[in-house]
């Protein structure tokens, strides 16, 4: 960190990295200055005011922890690093509430591959039905659906039953696994039933399809769909995620005002559903986590197909981005590094990929990681030297199990961790 991390640089202020316009009066005007500086419309404006607030004592950490709150995410974010190195009791507390992103789970290690479903999803217990239990907790638990074998009773039958349970209408989140014995089964009844379902769960706010482990169906043999029916059908839905790339897509035009975490897990993630997420409208969005997988088994995008996402403002309420599980992390680090969108964000996750120390010397380069709250780059190929590096910076940074390079001839030295 430098000298005078309090004064606001070009991509604390705005994207494509304007200068923020001069606030020379706010001094003069005392701290009704900043203030007044603070009710400004412009983004830029705003955040070159927070820079004052510190030379006004108390009255200047008020102004900042009520910046917290602004309904911008750069000035919460600038009002945030101006104030996590102080150490008074106000300040303290309200950082203890204020949370630059919301979905620590997405740190764990991905269960599927050692044979384990989710145990939290949407910041909630997962909880298997059981009809002759019943729904105790329908806000704090997501309760998980799942074809079993004994029965051979089906996702839509178990769905079905989970709706005439007294609490259904208060249900918050739902978790769908293996929803037929065989894989080749495509997830479109699972759609459509939850569609058909939209009158009763009326509280819906969280689902996830495909919560399957390698015991029953590799990641890259899931077979989905057409997602887009779900958001049409629940406007309070807030977290989407999908497991499985084969047959995924979003039938356009898709618009969804509450959605604020979209994550898809692939072993092989396709440029035409990569190309349809760009697409969609989705005005809250905070949480994009995309795993791109192997060319192998499917992965046919590269990366210019996410240059909307990079470049283009697709999503500018973004916090986290995870580009994760990536045969070309470096590739995306020479775009992202360049690109407005590091200036925006709190989170950068790119774990589980091939980012080498070439890469992450791109990232070391790159004076906007500075600012970040979080770095992953957890199952990568780094050296104890430039992980040292950057832990140095001032941010939490996340880099365990590096790997090893390969030199068989299959897996062509650096790979993504999850493939098949």
């Amino acid at each position: 960190m430098t000298d005078n991390q309090n004064q606001p640089r070009d991509y604390d202020a705005v994207l494509g990295g304007q200068s923020p316009p001069p606030v020379d009066g706010v001094v003069l005007g005392g701290i009704e200055g900043v203030k007044r500086y603070l009710s400004n419309p412009v983004t830029q404006v705003r955040v070159a005011a927070l820079s004052e607030a510190l030379k006004y004592g108390d009255a200047g950490l008020d102004v900042l922890i009520q910046a917290l709150q602004d309904k911008s995410r750069l000035v919460q974010r600038f009002a945030y690093r101006l104030l996590k190195q102080r150490v008074e009791p106000q300040v303290i507390q309200a950082l203890q509430t204020y949370k630059p992103w919301n979905l620590e789970e997405r740190f764990n290690e991905y269960q599927g591959y050692q044979g384990y479903h989710v145990t939290q999803f949407a910041n909630r217990q997962v909880v298997e039905f059981d009809a002759n239990v019943g729904i105790v907790e329908p806000v704090n638990n997501a309760y998980a659906l799942r074809f079993e074998y004994d029965t051979y009773e089906n996702l839509p039958t178990k769905l079905s039953r989970l709706m005439q349970e007294p609490n259904a209408d208060k249900l918050e989140a739902l978790v769908f696994g293996l929803w037929a014995e065989t894989s080749e089964t495509d997830s479109s009844s699972i759609v459509q039933a939850l569609v058909d379902a939209k009158k009763r769960l009326t509280n819906l706010k969280a689902v996830f399809i495909g919560d399957i482990t390698s015991e029953d169906s590799e990641i890259s043999w899931i077979q989905q769909s057409d997602i887009s029916p779900i958001l049409q059908a629940y406007p309070k839905l807030e977290i989407l995620q999908i497991r499985g790339g084969d047959g995924l897509h979003f039938s356009p035009p898709v618009r969804h005002d509450r959605l604020k975490a979209l994550i898809v897990e692939t072993g092989g993630l396709s440029r035409d559903t990569v190309a349809q997420i760009c697409q969609m409208n989705l005005p809250a969005l905070e949480h994009l986590e995309l795993w791109f997988g192997s060319e192998d088994y499917g992965g046919d995008c590269w990366v210019e197909d996410i240059h909307p996402i990079l470049f283009e403002d697709k999503f500018p309420n973004l916090t986290y981005l995870g580009l994760r599980n990536s045969q070309f992390t470096d590739e995306i680090v020479n775009a992202i590094v360049s690109s407005p969108i590091i200036n925006s964000i709190s989170v950068l996750d790119l774990s589980m990929g091939t980012l080498s120390d070439g890469g992450a010397e791109e990232l070391l380069n790159c004076e906007a990681i500075n600012y970040l709250d979080i770095l992953n780059v957890s199952e990568s190929f780094l050296s104890q030297e430039v992980i040292q590096k950057l832990s140095s910076l001032d941010m939490r940074l996340l880099a365990s199990n590096q790997k090893k390079e390969d030199d068989d001839s299959y897996i062509h030295g650096r790979y993504c961790s999850v493939a098949e």
